[in-house]
């Protein structure tokens, strides 16, 4: 409460009880002042949206500090759009959409709006029957979404070396689940540093920083429409 009101509240308290006749008409403005007072107060600022990346290597940050991982990475992009947002970094090294799944409950926490799920590189590489691994993102999603929690699914695609045969399947999964659930699907989460040795760590599978900065930039439209309305 600022000074005017201050001091209307205490002379309109003092006044009312010497001048007893006036007091319909001291009273109404002074309850008109308090109003204007309430009306011009600054709305509190929104809560930020909270949100988690579940999911592998590729996204935990192998390697490299927690500040140059994906979430960190993202979180900084969003807010820089004017978006208030906090990204937890739920993201395991060598996990699989079933290990995913298994710690689903305490990896993503109540109070999470939005789940960025990037799960299934490590079932590929492994060579894991593709209906397995589109069996445990789907129950991923099934169960986020019973609880109130929007999904974003960013896709992965089968290595050449792999055959067309399980290429085919398992390229399939995610645009399926896209349609199924009628959430959003980010194709190909390596898009535009597959491959590329100067976006990549020396092991030729993991992004560097400026990998991960590349990825971001890249699928940051798509984050930002998923996100809005929120």
């Amino acid at each position: 409460m600022n000074l005017l009101c201050a001091r209307s509240l205490q002379y309109g308290g003092s006044w009312a009880i010497s001048q007893f006749p006036e007091i319909t008409k001291r009273l109404r403005l002074l309850f008109a002042v308090l109003a204007l007072c309430f009306l011009s107060a600054p709305a509190s600022a929104a809560s930020p949206i909270q949100m988690v990346v579940l999911g592998d290597s590729l996204s935990a940050g192998y390697l490299l500090p927690q500040d140059a991982a994906f979430p960190a990475a993202l979180e900084r992009a969003l807010k820089a759009e004017g978006i208030s947002i906090e990204i937890a970094n739920a993201g395991v090294s060598g996990d699989t959409s079933r290990g995913g799944l298994e710690r689903l409950d305490w990896a993503v926490p109540d109070g999470t709006q939005a789940v960025l799920l990037e799960l299934g590189a490590n079932d590929m590489l492994r060579g894991i029957d593709p209906a397995q691994t589109k069996n445990a993102l789907d129950q991923i999603i099934t169960r986020l979404k019973a609880r109130g929690i929007r999904v974003f699914l960013a896709g992965m695609l089968a290595s050449p070396s792999l055959g067309k045969d399980y290429g085919d399947r398992f390229n399939a999964i995610y645009p399926e689940l896209a349609q199924k659930h009628t959430i959003p699907l980010y194709p190909f989460f390596l898009a535009g540093i597959a491959g590329d040795r100067a976006l990549n760590l020396d092991d030729g599978m993991h992004p560097n920083r400026k990998g991960v900065e590349t990825i971001v930039q890249s699928i940051l439209p798509s984050v930002k429409s998923f996100l809005s309305g929120m």
